[in-house]
């Protein structure tokens, strides 16, 4: 079983602080700003997400960001899209990052820090999301890299938003503002900025005081339908995914 100690340190873009009620805060980030997500970030949020699943100490588990975004960078550093091999490891790691996350088997809280452009699959896999004013919502790099968006948005958007309204958000790249979000059923509440953290502090202080074992068993059985979502889902959506990736690196190689 992992213990805080052993891992609090161990990630260079995740900030780990966890109160003495089992409160842990993961504030993602890039040499203490915005995170820019990468290759190496991809890898790394496996394991992180692993470790905190790993620690029955932790009692409910805040996720957040860094500055004036939640994630709205990518850089393709670390990424292999292009070749066989390369792209077995983005699949592995797709599949692992979301399996990961719903393994950790406490309440989780999302506090949106500002705008979610990629990877707003990990705050719909959460059970609270918190918003700021400045919060949006967009599917940006997949249709700018010309890549096909099966990891795990493809499931998760039309599950929470519906089928029709999850389709047209991927399709048009849409952008939702937060209030928008929130009548569509993506956001809890709308919270000033300087009072994000200390809602979701709030919220998570209380889950934290349940009996261990009600919090811990109330997120799983609240996430088992996400859990078959995501099991029978991912795994196709991910090969799609790279088939498309392949077709861009044909194109470009013809160009070239």
């Amino acid at each position: 079983m992992a213990t805080f100690d052993t891992y609090r340190g161990s990630f260079p873009n995740a900030r780990l602080n966890r109160k003495d009620n089992g409160v842990l805060e993961v504030t993602l980030h890039t040499n203490g700003g915005k995170l820019v997500f990468n290759g190496h970030t991809h890898e790394q949020f496996v394991e992180l997400f692993h470790r905190i699943g790993e620690d029955r100490d932790n009692r409910a588990v805040i996720l957040t960001g860094t500055g004036d975004a939640f994630m709205d960078a990518i850089d393709p550093e670390g990424f292999d899209f292009f070749t066989p091999q390369g792209y077995d490891k983005i699949l592995r790691e797709g599949r692992k990052v979301l399996s990961n996350l719903l393994d950790i088997e406490v309440p989780m809280i999302t506090a949106l820090n500002g705008p979610v452009l990629l990877h707003s699959e990990y705050a719909l896999l959460t059970d609270i999301v918190l918003a700021t004013p400045e919060t949006v919502f967009q599917d940006k790099p997949h249709f700018e890299f010309g890549i096909v968006p099966g990891d795990g948005v493809h499931l998760l958007w039309p599950h929470v938003i519906g089928s029709i309204r999850g389709r047209y958000f991927l399709l048009t790249r849409q952008r939702l503002d937060a209030e928008t979000a929130r009548d569509y059923g993506v956001v809890n509440e709308i919270v000033p900025a300087d009072r994000l953290l200390a809602r979701a502090h709030e919220i998570a202080d209380g889950i934290a005081a349940l009996p261990r074992l009600t919090g811990r068993y109330t997120r799983i059985a609240l996430t088992q339908p996400l859990r078959r979502l995501i099991d029978e889902g991912i795994g196709y959506g991910l090969a799609l995914e790279g088939i498309s990736a392949a077709d861009v690196a044909r194109s470009m190689a013809a160009q070239g």
